[in-house]
């Protein structure tokens, strides 16, 4: 992929999205941010990392060494969902009212996570706007294994060292995730035609080269971080604090890969309906407060403008023309079926069952930048025209 072709998909690759008619006023309403509500989110899942830490800290301290292993169990559970997640939602700049502190928190959980919030901008553009139309997206290319191999269920439930199934972009484990930064740091791109990923990285890179170099310098702000992170600890004897700092976010990533697989894993792609293409799952309150409330996926790509703590309040605005939201366990179950007709019909795919109240096309559909809004999230050379 070079940049003349993203360019050129730029020009031509047009999708006419099917979104769910929504009551007069309500989107609107349901678009508003709110910095009450932006730090509870954000600074519980901080308090939440903070708290965590501290325990590991006391009881690696106290040599308790049970306690110390649980509690950097529950630290990576909690840090886990920085990558990607709480980065996600602030990437989109739609959780604080004030622009500054959506920006503070987005680089301060960037920092923990070894999240390049740069290049992802640009990805996620892409993403949402040719969402799984593989000119457009690259960010997620299906057909997706939900795997449970148990090297690999192994390395979520401990430390998760190498690469991650799912979608392409910074889902690699710790050991490719530090090589990845430290030959950004020096301007290296990975080769191209070694993995999707390399291809799709390599191609965002000549497209937005602005955000590319941002990247490089943000790569080299990670290094200098952990970096430091490392000598204190190796200076004071602290060799627990890389473990709450720096390997945190790859320490057990069991729940965070069991709630994020489900958004797109097994269904259709190149179709305009979000419905056919994203999957939405019901979780408990604590889930949903980690998965910073991605369980109504096809929600927030539908309106990807609307903060994440709206997102349920839009879905009962719209249930009836949506699909049932799936359980968790009901997700992985029809993950796991659609992957064993895959193998042996490479060309299925799953079609979700819409209800009887749902609508095929918009008769009314109009014009308005709020439902195609995907909030702050495109960089500069990508920010379409009024």
């Amino acid at each position: 992929m070079t940049y003349q072709e993203l360019s050129q998909v730029r020009k031509t690759l047009r999708v006419d999205w099917y979104r769910s008619p929504t009551p007069p006023g309500l989107l609107r309403d349901l678009s508003r941010r709110s910095d009450a509500q932006a730090w509870f989110l954000a600074g519980g899942h901080l308090a939440l990392i903070v708290i965590t830490g501290s325990i590991v800290f006391y009881s690696w301290w106290q040599e308790v060494w049970l306690a110390f292993l649980a509690a950097l169990f529950c630290h990576g559970t909690v840090t886990a969902f920085v990558r990607g997640n709480s980065t996600h939602e602030l990437g989109h700049g739609t959780v604080f009212k004030t622009k500054w502190l959506n920006k503070a928190f987005l680089y301060l959980f960037s920092l923990i996570g070894w999240w390049d919030p740069f290049d992802y901008a640009s990805s996620h553009t892409y993403h949402h706007r040719y969402t799984l139309h593989p000119e457009g997206d690259r960010e997620v290319l299906l057909p997706v294994e939900p795997s449970l191999a148990s090297t690999f269920m192994l390395q979520l439930f401990t430390v998760n060292l190498l690469t991650q199934p799912g979608r392409i972009f910074g889902k690699g484990g710790l050991i490719s995730t530090v090589i990845l930064t430290v030959m950004a740091a020096f301007g290296r791109d990975p080769e191209a035609e070694k993995a999707p990923a390399n291809e799709w990285l390599r191609a965002l890179h000549h497209d937005q080269p602005q955000e590319h170099r941002n990247a490089i310098l943000w790569s080299r702000v990670l290094l200098l971080f952990h970096g430091s992170v490392l000598l204190i600890a190796i200076a004071t004897g602290l060799w627990v604090l890389p473990l709450i700092f720096s390997v945190a976010a790859f320490t057990a990533n069991w729940l965070q890969y069991f709630v994020n697989l489900p958004q797109h894993c097994g269904l259709r792609d190149d179709t305009p309906d979000f419905r056919k293409s994203t999957r939405s799952i019901k979780l408990n309150p604590l889930f949903s407060f980690l998965y910073w409330h991605m369980g109504w996926h096809i929600e927030h790509h539908m309106y990807a403008g609307v903060p994440c703590y709206n997102l349920a309040k839009l879905h009962r605005a719209v249930a009836s023309d949506m699909p049932e939201p799936r359980t968790l366990i009901g997700a992985w179950k029809e993950m796991r079926e659609v992957w064993r007709r895959q193998k042996i019909d490479p060309d299925y795919q799953f079609d979700s069952n819409l209800p009887p109240t749902a609508t095929r096309a918009r008769e009314d559909a109009q014009d308005d930048p709020l439902e195609s809004s995907i909030g702050e999230l495109a960089p500069a050379g990508l920010q379409e025209s009024p």
